[in-house]
Protein backbone atom coordinates (compact mmCIF):
# COMPACT_ATOMS: atom_id res chain seq x y z
CA UNK A 1 0.00 0.00 0.00
CA UNK A 2 1.81 3.88 -0.76
CA UNK A 3 2.88 5.35 1.89
CA UNK A 4 0.92 8.84 2.74
CA UNK A 5 1.22 11.39 4.61
CA UNK A 6 -0.73 12.46 7.85
CA UNK A 7 -2.82 15.80 6.70
CA UNK A 8 -4.74 16.21 9.62
CA UNK A 9 -5.70 19.88 10.53
CA UNK A 10 -5.54 19.03 14.59
CA UNK A 11 -2.68 17.74 15.84
CA UNK A 12 -2.59 15.69 19.20
CA UNK A 13 -2.43 18.26 22.30
CA UNK A 14 1.11 16.73 23.33
CA UNK A 15 2.32 18.06 19.60
CA UNK A 16 0.34 21.35 19.62
CA UNK A 17 3.29 23.45 21.07
CA UNK A 18 5.30 22.54 17.76
CA UNK A 19 3.85 24.45 15.59
CA UNK A 20 4.67 27.71 17.37
CA UNK A 21 7.55 26.85 18.26
CA UNK A 22 8.53 26.19 14.49
CA UNK A 23 7.28 29.43 13.50
CA UNK A 24 8.98 30.94 16.26
CA UNK A 25 12.34 29.26 14.99
CA UNK A 26 11.65 29.97 11.31
CA UNK A 27 11.02 33.80 11.88
CA UNK A 28 14.16 33.77 14.00
CA UNK A 29 16.19 31.99 11.06
CA UNK A 30 14.83 34.52 8.51
CA UNK A 31 16.07 37.21 10.61
CA UNK A 32 19.51 36.13 10.44
CA UNK A 33 20.00 35.79 6.81
CA UNK A 34 18.14 38.49 6.21
CA UNK A 35 18.28 41.36 8.93
CA UNK A 36 20.32 43.50 7.18
CA UNK A 37 20.12 47.07 8.34
CA UNK A 38 17.31 49.28 6.07
CA UNK A 39 17.03 50.19 3.40
CA UNK A 40 17.83 46.77 1.45
CA UNK A 41 18.85 47.07 -2.14
CA UNK A 42 14.48 47.09 -2.71
CA UNK A 43 13.31 49.42 -0.03
CA UNK A 44 13.99 52.62 -0.84
CA UNK A 45 12.38 51.59 -4.76
CA UNK A 46 8.68 50.01 -3.26
CA UNK A 47 8.45 52.00 0.60
CA UNK A 48 9.65 54.93 -1.02
CA UNK A 49 6.48 55.06 -3.42
CA UNK A 50 4.24 53.77 -1.16
CA UNK A 51 5.09 57.17 1.19
CA UNK A 52 4.68 59.10 -1.98
CA UNK A 53 1.50 57.54 -2.87
CA UNK A 54 -0.13 58.41 0.70
CA UNK A 55 2.03 61.57 1.31
CA UNK A 56 2.25 63.12 -1.91
CA UNK A 57 4.10 66.19 -1.17
CA UNK A 58 7.34 64.08 0.26
CA UNK A 59 9.66 64.01 -2.70
CA UNK A 60 7.49 65.60 -4.48
CA UNK A 61 8.91 65.90 -8.28
CA UNK A 62 10.88 62.84 -8.40
CA UNK A 63 10.31 61.55 -11.51
CA UNK A 64 10.32 57.81 -10.28
CA UNK A 65 7.51 58.30 -7.34
CA UNK A 66 5.27 60.35 -10.12
CA UNK A 67 5.22 57.56 -12.11
CA UNK A 68 1.95 55.67 -12.52
CA UNK A 69 1.76 52.55 -9.48
CA UNK A 70 1.75 49.06 -10.36
CA UNK A 71 1.63 47.71 -7.00
CA UNK A 72 -1.52 49.56 -6.30
CA UNK A 73 -2.96 46.98 -3.73
CA UNK A 74 0.28 46.81 -1.97
CA UNK A 75 0.54 50.67 -1.93
CA UNK A 76 -3.10 50.82 -0.35
CA UNK A 77 -2.90 48.32 2.13
CA UNK A 78 0.59 48.20 3.33
CA UNK A 79 1.87 52.10 2.98
CA UNK A 80 -0.15 53.92 5.50
CA UNK A 81 1.92 53.54 8.43
CA UNK A 82 4.57 55.51 6.36
CA UNK A 83 2.33 58.21 7.80
CA UNK A 84 3.77 57.55 11.31
CA UNK A 85 6.83 55.97 11.42
CA UNK A 86 10.25 56.51 9.54
CA UNK A 87 11.14 54.63 6.75
CA UNK A 88 13.53 52.74 8.50
CA UNK A 89 10.55 51.74 10.94
CA UNK A 90 8.14 51.40 8.59
CA UNK A 91 10.76 48.60 6.67
CA UNK A 92 11.25 47.19 10.05
CA UNK A 93 7.84 46.73 10.73
CA UNK A 94 7.27 45.72 7.20
CA UNK A 95 9.68 42.81 7.02
CA UNK A 96 8.58 41.28 10.58
CA UNK A 97 5.26 40.73 9.17
CA UNK A 98 5.96 39.68 6.06
CA UNK A 99 8.75 37.25 7.63
CA UNK A 100 5.74 36.16 10.33
CA UNK A 101 3.79 35.56 7.16
CA UNK A 102 6.33 33.27 5.45
CA UNK A 103 7.01 31.27 8.56
CA UNK A 104 3.41 30.54 8.94
CA UNK A 105 2.55 29.81 5.58
CA UNK A 106 6.08 26.99 5.55
CA UNK A 107 4.95 25.65 8.42
CA UNK A 108 1.68 24.39 6.80
CA UNK A 109 3.15 23.65 3.48
CA UNK A 110 5.67 21.77 5.13
CA UNK A 111 3.09 19.99 7.64
CA UNK A 112 1.21 19.00 4.87
CA UNK A 113 4.35 17.39 2.63
CA UNK A 114 5.70 15.51 5.62
CA UNK A 115 2.63 14.99 7.11
CA UNK A 116 5.04 14.79 10.75
CA UNK A 117 5.51 18.22 13.10
CA UNK A 118 8.55 18.97 13.76
CA UNK A 119 10.71 19.51 10.10
CA UNK A 120 9.21 22.77 9.17
CA UNK A 121 13.25 24.27 10.73
CA UNK A 122 15.56 22.42 8.61
CA UNK A 123 13.54 22.39 5.57
CA UNK A 124 12.96 26.34 6.09
CA UNK A 125 16.96 26.59 6.10
CA UNK A 126 17.48 24.36 3.12
CA UNK A 127 15.37 26.31 1.33
CA UNK A 128 16.40 29.62 1.94
CA UNK A 129 20.00 28.32 1.44
CA UNK A 130 19.65 26.94 -1.92
CA UNK A 131 17.02 30.19 -3.00
CA UNK A 132 20.32 32.70 -2.23
CA UNK A 133 23.05 30.80 -3.24
CA UNK A 134 21.44 28.81 -6.64
CA UNK A 135 19.38 30.81 -8.20
CA UNK A 136 19.59 31.39 -11.76
CA UNK A 137 18.05 34.74 -12.36
CA UNK A 138 17.92 36.54 -8.93
CA UNK A 139 14.87 35.68 -7.22
CA UNK A 140 14.64 35.76 -3.97
CA UNK A 141 11.58 35.19 -0.93
CA UNK A 142 13.24 36.22 2.35
CA UNK A 143 14.32 40.21 2.01
CA UNK A 144 13.25 43.55 2.30
CA UNK A 145 9.67 44.48 2.70
CA UNK A 146 8.03 44.35 -0.47
CA UNK A 147 4.75 42.96 -2.05
CA UNK A 148 6.63 40.10 -3.70
CA UNK A 149 7.55 38.49 0.31
CA UNK A 150 3.67 39.02 1.16
CA UNK A 151 2.86 37.50 -2.00
CA UNK A 152 4.96 34.26 -1.55
CA UNK A 153 3.72 33.59 1.69
CA UNK A 154 0.01 33.50 0.15
CA UNK A 155 1.56 30.98 -2.69
CA UNK A 156 2.88 28.71 -0.05
CA UNK A 157 -0.44 28.66 1.68
CA UNK A 158 -1.91 28.42 -1.55
CA UNK A 159 0.29 25.23 -2.20
CA UNK A 160 0.18 23.54 1.13
CA UNK A 161 -4.07 23.69 0.25
CA UNK A 162 -3.18 22.13 -3.06
CA UNK A 163 -1.73 19.37 -1.16
CA UNK A 164 -4.48 18.79 1.31
CA UNK A 165 -7.08 18.62 -1.57
CA UNK A 166 -8.22 21.84 -1.08
CA UNK A 167 -8.65 23.58 -4.26
CA UNK A 168 -11.28 26.44 -3.81
CA UNK A 169 -9.06 27.69 -0.90
CA UNK A 170 -5.85 27.34 -3.68
CA UNK A 171 -7.36 29.15 -6.16
CA UNK A 172 -8.47 32.33 -3.81
CA UNK A 173 -4.62 32.07 -2.29
CA UNK A 174 -3.22 32.22 -5.44
CA UNK A 175 -5.67 35.02 -6.61
CA UNK A 176 -4.93 36.83 -3.93
CA UNK A 177 -1.06 37.04 -4.11
CA UNK A 178 -1.75 38.22 -7.77
CA UNK A 179 -3.77 41.01 -6.48
CA UNK A 180 -0.37 42.14 -4.52
CA UNK A 181 1.76 40.80 -7.04
CA UNK A 182 0.81 39.73 -10.83
CA UNK A 183 3.24 37.94 -11.75
CA UNK A 184 4.14 35.61 -8.71
CA UNK A 185 0.86 34.88 -8.33
CA UNK A 186 0.03 34.74 -11.76
CA UNK A 187 2.92 32.05 -12.44
CA UNK A 188 2.07 29.95 -9.31
CA UNK A 189 -1.84 30.01 -10.27
CA UNK A 190 -1.17 28.59 -13.97
CA UNK A 191 1.66 26.02 -11.87
CA UNK A 192 -1.79 24.99 -9.78
CA UNK A 193 -3.94 24.68 -12.74
CA UNK A 194 -0.60 21.88 -14.16
CA UNK A 195 -1.07 20.06 -11.29
CA UNK A 196 -5.04 20.19 -11.08
CA UNK A 197 -4.87 18.53 -14.36
CA UNK A 198 -2.18 15.99 -14.19
CA UNK A 199 -3.90 14.97 -10.58
CA UNK A 200 -5.84 12.12 -10.85
CA UNK A 201 -8.03 12.75 -8.22
CA UNK A 202 -8.44 15.97 -8.73
CA UNK A 203 -12.26 17.44 -8.27
CA UNK A 204 -14.21 18.00 -11.50
CA UNK A 205 -14.27 21.44 -12.84
CA UNK A 206 -17.91 22.09 -11.95
CA UNK A 207 -16.78 22.09 -8.38
CA UNK A 208 -14.16 24.48 -8.47
CA UNK A 209 -16.10 27.62 -9.40
CA UNK A 210 -16.46 29.07 -5.98
CA UNK A 211 -12.54 29.42 -5.92
CA UNK A 212 -12.12 30.03 -9.47
CA UNK A 213 -14.36 32.53 -9.40
CA UNK A 214 -13.36 34.50 -6.57
CA UNK A 215 -9.22 34.23 -7.26
CA UNK A 216 -9.93 36.09 -10.82
CA UNK A 217 -11.88 38.85 -8.97
CA UNK A 218 -8.89 39.24 -6.43
CA UNK A 219 -6.24 38.76 -9.48
CA UNK A 220 -7.90 41.68 -11.48
CA UNK A 221 -6.97 44.09 -8.64
CA UNK A 222 -3.51 43.44 -10.21
CA UNK A 223 -3.67 42.91 -13.26
CA UNK A 224 -5.91 46.03 -13.85
CA UNK A 225 -3.51 48.54 -13.01
CA UNK A 226 -0.79 46.14 -14.63
CA UNK A 227 -2.82 46.53 -18.33
CA UNK A 228 -3.87 50.19 -17.09
CA UNK A 229 0.13 51.18 -17.92
CA UNK A 230 0.25 50.92 -21.76
CA UNK A 231 -3.79 51.37 -22.07
CA UNK A 232 -4.32 53.55 -25.75
CA UNK A 233 -0.41 54.03 -25.99
CA UNK A 234 1.24 53.78 -29.28
CA UNK A 235 2.47 50.35 -30.26
CA UNK A 236 5.95 51.34 -31.03
CA UNK A 237 6.45 53.65 -27.94
CA UNK A 238 5.66 50.47 -26.01
CA UNK A 239 7.87 48.79 -28.31
CA UNK A 240 10.77 51.01 -27.22
CA UNK A 241 9.80 50.73 -23.53
CA UNK A 242 10.17 46.87 -23.55
CA UNK A 243 13.70 46.90 -25.67
CA UNK A 244 14.90 49.33 -22.96
CA UNK A 245 13.35 47.15 -20.39
CA UNK A 246 14.39 43.96 -21.13
CA UNK A 247 17.88 44.49 -22.97
CA UNK A 248 19.27 47.50 -21.22
CA UNK A 249 18.03 47.68 -17.33
CA UNK A 250 17.24 44.00 -16.58
CA UNK A 251 18.75 41.49 -19.14
CA UNK A 252 20.01 39.41 -16.01
CA UNK A 253 16.92 38.87 -14.73
CA UNK A 254 14.78 38.12 -18.12
CA UNK A 255 17.06 37.13 -20.83
CA UNK A 256 19.06 33.44 -21.12
CA UNK A 257 21.50 34.30 -23.01
CA UNK A 258 22.40 36.88 -20.60
CA UNK A 259 22.33 34.65 -17.58
CA UNK A 260 26.09 34.29 -16.56
CA UNK A 261 27.34 30.43 -16.37
CA UNK A 262 28.05 29.80 -12.88
CA UNK A 263 24.12 30.42 -12.25
CA UNK A 264 23.41 28.15 -15.17
CA UNK A 265 25.66 25.37 -14.01
CA UNK A 266 24.69 25.48 -10.52
CA UNK A 267 21.14 25.96 -11.42
CA UNK A 268 21.21 22.71 -13.28
CA UNK A 269 23.48 21.27 -10.52
CA UNK A 270 20.07 22.01 -8.41
CA UNK A 271 18.05 20.61 -10.50
CA UNK A 272 19.81 17.26 -11.20
CA UNK A 273 19.75 16.82 -6.93
CA UNK A 274 15.99 17.43 -7.13
CA UNK A 275 15.06 14.64 -9.54
CA UNK A 276 17.35 12.31 -8.01
CA UNK A 277 15.38 13.24 -4.79
CA UNK A 278 11.75 12.92 -6.21
CA UNK A 279 13.36 9.23 -7.87
CA UNK A 280 13.60 8.20 -4.44
CA UNK A 281 10.39 9.10 -2.97
CA UNK A 282 7.86 8.13 -5.70
CA UNK A 283 5.58 6.37 -3.56
CA UNK A 284 4.60 9.88 -1.44
CA UNK A 285 1.29 11.22 -2.28
CA UNK A 286 1.89 14.93 -0.86
CA UNK A 287 5.50 14.99 -2.95
CA UNK A 288 3.79 13.67 -6.18
CA UNK A 289 1.91 16.84 -6.11
CA UNK A 290 4.72 19.12 -4.82
CA UNK A 291 7.08 17.51 -7.79
CA UNK A 292 3.98 18.78 -10.39
CA UNK A 293 4.00 22.10 -9.03
CA UNK A 294 7.79 22.40 -9.19
CA UNK A 295 7.39 20.51 -13.36
CA UNK A 296 5.29 23.38 -13.63
CA UNK A 297 7.89 26.12 -12.57
CA UNK A 298 10.47 24.12 -14.31
CA UNK A 299 8.20 23.87 -17.95
CA UNK A 300 7.51 27.76 -17.41
CA UNK A 301 11.18 28.40 -17.33
CA UNK A 302 11.64 26.04 -20.29
CA UNK A 303 8.98 27.69 -22.33
CA UNK A 304 10.66 31.14 -21.42
CA UNK A 305 14.28 29.93 -23.38
CA UNK A 306 12.76 28.04 -26.10
CA UNK A 307 10.44 31.44 -27.31
CA UNK A 308 13.77 33.57 -26.68
CA UNK A 309 15.45 31.19 -29.47
CA UNK A 310 12.32 31.14 -31.77
CA UNK A 311 12.22 35.10 -31.61
CA UNK A 312 15.93 35.43 -31.87
CA UNK A 313 15.46 37.45 -35.34
CA UNK A 314 12.66 39.31 -34.19
CA UNK A 315 13.41 41.39 -31.12
CA UNK A 316 10.26 43.77 -30.95
CA UNK A 317 8.55 40.35 -29.87
CA UNK A 318 11.44 38.54 -28.12
CA UNK A 319 11.08 41.69 -25.42
CA UNK A 320 7.28 42.10 -25.42
CA UNK A 321 7.67 38.20 -25.12
CA UNK A 322 10.46 38.10 -22.04
CA UNK A 323 9.37 40.44 -20.08
CA UNK A 324 7.58 38.86 -17.86
CA UNK A 325 9.96 36.93 -15.83
CA UNK A 326 9.64 33.65 -16.85
CA UNK A 327 12.11 32.27 -14.85
CA UNK A 328 11.25 33.72 -11.30
CA UNK A 329 9.12 30.79 -10.14
CA UNK A 330 11.47 27.80 -10.75
CA UNK A 331 14.31 29.94 -8.79
CA UNK A 332 12.06 29.13 -5.67
CA UNK A 333 10.22 26.13 -6.34
CA UNK A 334 12.65 23.83 -7.32
CA UNK A 335 14.83 24.59 -3.98
CA UNK A 336 11.02 24.63 -1.94
CA UNK A 337 10.84 20.93 -4.00
CA UNK A 338 14.39 19.97 -3.19
CA UNK A 339 14.15 20.90 0.75
CA UNK A 340 10.70 19.39 1.36
CA UNK A 341 11.84 15.79 -0.31
CA UNK A 342 14.70 15.66 2.02
CA UNK A 343 13.10 16.42 4.81
CA UNK A 344 10.49 13.89 3.99
CA UNK A 345 13.02 11.40 3.70
CA UNK A 346 14.60 12.26 6.60
CA UNK A 347 11.64 11.91 8.50
CA UNK A 348 10.90 8.56 7.07
CA UNK A 349 14.70 7.54 8.24
CA UNK A 350 13.52 8.95 11.68
CA UNK A 351 10.80 6.81 11.94
CA UNK A 352 12.96 3.34 11.14
CA UNK A 353 16.39 4.29 12.80
CA UNK A 354 16.75 4.81 16.75
CA UNK A 355 19.33 5.54 18.81
CA UNK A 356 22.57 6.94 18.44
CA UNK A 357 22.76 6.16 14.65
CA UNK A 358 19.72 8.54 13.88
CA UNK A 359 20.84 11.37 16.21
CA UNK A 360 24.25 11.42 14.60
CA UNK A 361 22.86 11.95 11.42
CA UNK A 362 20.10 14.84 12.91
CA UNK A 363 23.62 16.47 14.28
CA UNK A 364 25.04 16.70 10.77
CA UNK A 365 22.04 17.82 9.04
CA UNK A 366 21.66 20.77 12.08
CA UNK A 367 24.82 21.31 11.10
CA UNK A 368 24.62 21.39 7.56
CA UNK A 369 21.95 23.77 8.24
CA UNK A 370 23.31 26.30 10.36
CA UNK A 371 26.45 26.24 7.32
CA UNK A 372 24.08 26.89 4.76
CA UNK A 373 22.15 29.44 6.41
CA UNK A 374 25.29 31.40 7.70
CA UNK A 375 26.07 31.66 3.57
CA UNK A 376 23.45 34.69 3.67
CA UNK A 377 25.91 36.33 6.83
CA UNK A 378 28.73 36.42 4.51
CA UNK A 379 26.81 37.54 1.70
CA UNK A 380 26.32 40.19 3.89
CA UNK A 381 29.53 41.00 5.42
CA UNK A 382 30.83 40.92 1.51
CA UNK A 383 27.95 43.91 0.98
CA UNK A 384 29.27 45.93 3.92
CA UNK A 385 26.95 44.44 6.53
CA UNK A 386 29.38 44.02 9.18
CA UNK A 387 30.27 47.79 9.42
CA UNK A 388 26.14 48.42 9.70
CA UNK A 389 25.99 49.21 5.65
CA UNK A 390 22.50 48.88 4.07
CA UNK A 391 22.91 46.78 1.04
CA UNK A 392 21.57 49.46 -1.34
CA UNK A 393 24.73 51.92 -0.24
CA UNK A 394 27.25 49.17 -1.10
CA UNK A 395 27.85 51.24 -4.18
CA UNK A 396 28.42 55.09 -2.59
CA UNK A 397 31.89 56.09 -1.83
CA UNK A 398 31.69 56.33 1.65
CA UNK A 399 28.23 55.50 3.71
CA UNK A 400 28.45 57.70 6.70
CA UNK A 401 29.04 60.94 4.09
CA UNK A 402 26.65 59.95 1.78
CA UNK A 403 24.45 59.99 4.63
CA UNK A 404 25.19 63.04 5.83
CA UNK A 405 24.94 65.09 2.34
CA UNK A 406 20.98 63.19 2.18
CA UNK A 407 20.77 64.99 5.71
CA UNK A 408 22.13 68.08 5.03
CA UNK A 409 19.51 68.14 1.57
CA UNK A 410 16.78 67.35 3.94
CA UNK A 411 17.83 70.22 6.22
CA UNK A 412 18.22 73.00 4.14
CA UNK A 413 16.28 72.73 0.75
CA UNK A 414 12.37 73.80 0.68
CA UNK A 415 10.62 70.40 0.24
CA UNK A 416 9.96 70.70 -3.58
CA UNK A 417 13.77 70.56 -4.37
CA UNK A 418 14.30 68.75 -6.72
CA UNK A 419 18.63 67.17 -7.42
CA UNK A 420 20.55 65.69 -9.91
CA UNK A 421 22.26 62.50 -8.20
CA UNK A 422 25.01 60.11 -9.35
CA UNK A 423 23.22 58.04 -11.41
CA UNK A 424 23.77 54.78 -8.77
CA UNK A 425 22.40 56.61 -5.85
CA UNK A 426 19.63 54.18 -4.54
CA UNK A 427 18.84 55.93 -0.91
CA UNK A 428 19.11 59.77 -1.97
CA UNK A 429 14.85 60.00 -1.36
CA UNK A 430 15.13 57.48 1.52
CA UNK A 431 17.71 60.02 3.60
CA UNK A 432 16.59 63.35 2.12
CA UNK A 433 12.89 63.22 1.56
CA UNK A 434 13.91 65.52 -1.78
CA UNK A 435 12.95 64.40 -5.31
CA UNK A 436 15.65 63.11 -7.88
CA UNK A 437 15.58 63.97 -11.31
CA UNK A 438 16.48 59.93 -12.57
CA UNK A 439 18.29 57.06 -10.96
CA UNK A 440 19.28 53.82 -12.55
CA UNK A 441 17.82 51.72 -9.77
CA UNK A 442 14.19 53.51 -10.05
CA UNK A 443 12.80 52.07 -13.14
CA UNK A 444 9.18 52.96 -14.14
CA UNK A 445 6.44 50.76 -15.30
CA UNK A 446 4.66 52.26 -17.83
CA UNK A 447 6.00 51.98 -21.57
CA UNK A 448 6.03 56.37 -21.57
CA UNK A 449 7.75 56.87 -18.34
CA UNK A 450 10.16 53.50 -19.23
CA UNK A 451 10.75 55.54 -22.23
CA UNK A 452 11.29 58.99 -20.85
CA UNK A 453 13.72 57.57 -18.04
CA UNK A 454 16.08 56.20 -20.39
CA UNK A 455 16.20 59.67 -22.13
CA UNK A 456 17.44 60.95 -19.05
CA UNK A 457 19.47 58.76 -17.97
CA UNK A 458 21.10 59.04 -21.44
CA UNK A 459 21.10 63.02 -21.57
CA UNK A 460 22.52 63.33 -18.12
CA UNK A 461 25.02 60.95 -17.34
CA UNK A 462 25.16 59.16 -20.83
CA UNK A 463 28.69 60.08 -23.41
CA UNK A 464 27.68 62.22 -26.07
CA UNK A 465 30.32 61.04 -28.54
CA UNK A 466 29.75 58.29 -31.05
CA UNK A 467 33.06 56.60 -29.91
CA UNK A 468 31.58 56.52 -26.46
CA UNK A 469 28.14 55.85 -27.38
CA UNK A 470 26.52 53.39 -24.58
CA UNK A 471 28.89 54.39 -22.19
CA UNK A 472 28.35 56.01 -19.00
CA UNK A 473 30.33 58.95 -17.08
CA UNK A 474 31.77 57.40 -13.86
CA UNK A 475 31.08 60.96 -12.64
CA UNK A 476 28.89 63.90 -13.47
CA UNK A 477 32.39 66.01 -12.29
CA UNK A 478 33.43 65.34 -15.80
CA UNK A 479 30.48 67.49 -16.88
CA UNK A 480 31.37 70.96 -17.18
CA UNK A 481 29.64 73.82 -15.21
CA UNK A 482 28.19 74.96 -18.31
CA UNK A 483 26.32 71.44 -19.18
CA UNK A 484 25.21 70.73 -15.60
CA UNK A 485 23.68 74.25 -15.25
CA UNK A 486 21.44 73.33 -18.70
CA UNK A 487 20.56 69.98 -17.35
CA UNK A 488 19.64 71.68 -14.18
CA UNK A 489 17.47 74.15 -16.05
CA UNK A 490 16.18 71.63 -18.29
CA UNK A 491 14.75 68.93 -15.51
CA UNK A 492 14.32 72.08 -13.13
CA UNK A 493 16.87 70.62 -10.84
CA UNK A 494 17.96 73.56 -8.20
CA UNK A 495 20.79 71.40 -7.16
CA UNK A 496 23.49 69.04 -7.87
CA UNK A 497 24.84 66.38 -5.14
CA UNK A 498 27.96 64.90 -6.45
CA UNK A 499 31.50 63.52 -5.51
CA UNK A 500 33.42 66.27 -3.64
CA UNK A 501 36.74 65.29 -5.86
CA UNK A 502 37.31 67.38 -8.26
CA UNK A 503 35.95 70.49 -7.38
CA UNK A 504 33.33 72.20 -10.09
CA UNK A 505 32.96 75.95 -10.63
CA UNK A 506 29.77 76.20 -9.22
CA UNK A 507 28.53 77.72 -5.94
CA UNK A 508 29.19 74.94 -3.45
CA UNK A 509 26.75 75.15 -0.64
CA UNK A 510 28.15 72.05 1.63
CA UNK A 511 30.56 69.32 1.24
CA UNK A 512 32.15 66.60 3.19
CA UNK A 513 35.22 64.14 2.88
CA UNK A 514 33.23 62.25 -0.17
CA UNK A 515 30.25 64.48 -1.49
CA UNK A 516 29.30 68.24 -1.96
CA UNK A 517 26.28 70.25 -2.63
CA UNK A 518 25.90 72.61 -5.42
CA UNK A 519 23.51 75.02 -6.71
CA UNK A 520 22.24 75.43 -10.47
CA UNK A 521 21.00 78.59 -10.68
Amino acid sequence: MPATADNTDTPPPSARWIAPLEIALLLAVFSFQAGWPAPDVNEPHYLGKARHFWDPAWAAGDFFFESSDTHRVFYLTCGWPSHWLSLPHFAWCGRLVSWLLLAVSWQRLCRAVVGRPGWAVPAGALFLALNVGCHLAGEWVVGGFEAKGLAYALVFAGLAAVIRDRWNTAFLLFGAASALHVLVGGWSALAAAFCWLVSADAPPLARLWPGLLGGALLALLGIVPALELNWGVDTQLVAEANDIYVFRRLPHHLVPESLRWPFLLRFLLMVLVWLALTVRRNDHRPLRKLESFVVAALAISFAGMLLSQLTANVPETKAAILRYYWFRLADVMVPVGIALAAVTGWSATSRARRGAKFAWQAAGWLAVCAALVAYGQVDYAGCGGFQNVPRADKKVLDHADWRDVCQWMGDHTPSGALAITPRMAQTFTWYAGRGQVVSWKDLPQDAEAVVRWWQRLEDIHGMPHPEYQGRWHESLTELSPRRLRELGRRYRADYLVVEAEPPLELPRLYANGSYCVYKLD
